[in-house]
């Protein structure tokens, strides 16, 4: 009886919706067919074999790949270093906690409407910078270099969430451990090397996943980055969610930008079970040693 609110939520607005997308997947669904509703190519398997066949999906794929190799790490390690420096016993360590953190919670329509005003061409706050060094710089940072200006957007809204991750992990690091590691002549250097490392790597491992499935599930930076290109986004930020969005809500197929959409969380989720299986490798599981070889 306590559960059956939850259980409703979880059946109506979770197994039911998922359910009718794999079944939309199968057709040639458009937004407003449904009484003429069929199979795609008679036997529903038309919209998946055409995401092999289609070369926007190779395309789109291949440019998210290289903007989750850009910023994923990125995000990590911007955001690993600054919880080392907040972890420390500094002045006003809560001030910058709160001032990295605070871009998280800033809509994302807000934050890349002011990151537009700095990366702007011709009057763009970054460019007049440059200008003054070398006068008449017009660098096309949402056209040329939109991948670049796209990662340094997503980073700089994101590295917050990280960090205060990564700080509750570093604080869980008993002080013992560090102690005696300097007692014994570690250097600070030392001490992450082979005590804070180590012990935050199922730290690591969770931001990690967190990371890999946001990568791919971006979507709103670049739309809004692009807005003035009326949705139709440069190619450095034409994103595999991109693509599904041009065929669902411009082309109106519903059913393959579906099928889409259940091809990328299968591939997905075969990467995440992939990092699954790799965390034996380099994850601290517990009492012997960070390779989990109990």
């Amino acid at each position: 009886m306590f559960v059956s609110p939850w259980l409703m939520g979880l059946i109506f607005l979770g197994i039911v919706p998922l359910l009718f997308g794999i079944v939309i997947s199968l057709t040639n669904y458009d937004g407003t067919n449904m009484e003429n509703l069929k199979l795609a190519g008679g036997n529903g398997l038309a919209n998946y074999a055409r995401v092999f066949q289609d070369p926007g999906v190779g395309t789109s794929f291949k440019q998210t790949l290289l903007w989750g190799s850009l910023n994923l790490p990125l995000w990590m390690i911007i955001s690993f270093v600054l919880a080392l420096i907040l972890n420390q016993d500094v002045q006003g360590k809560g001030f910058f906690r709160t001032l990295y953190y605070l871009p998280t919670i800033i809509p994302a329509v807000g934050a890349v409407s002011a990151w537009k005003i700095l990366l702007g061409q011709n009057n763009g706050l970054f460019n007049e910078i440059i200008s003054i060094f070398q006068p008449g710089t017009a660098l096309g940072w949402l056209t040329t270099y939109s991948l670049q200006s796209l990662t340094m957007v997503a980073v700089w809204s994101g590295v917050g969430s990280a960090m205060i991750i990564f700080l509750a992990g570093l604080q869980n690091i008993p002080d013992e451990l560090v102690d005696a590691a300097k007692i014994d002549g570690a250097n600070n250097w030392q001490v992450i090397r082979h005590i804070t490392f180590p012990l935050m790597t199922p730290v690591i491992f969770f931001v990690l996943i967190q990371g890999l499935i946001g990568s791919f599930q971006q979507i709103v930076f670049p739309l809004i980055l692009a807005r003035e290109n009326q949705f139709a986004p440069p190619k450095g930020i034409f994103l595999y969610m991109i693509y599904v969005y041009q065929q669902i809500f411009q082309a109106q197929r519903f059913g393959y930008g579906i099928a889409l959409l259940w091809v990328l969380t299968i591939l997905v989720a075969a990467l995440i079970l992939i990092v699954f299986w790799s965390q034996k490798f380099w994850v601290y599981q517990g009492d012997n040693n960070p390779t989990g070889d109990n």
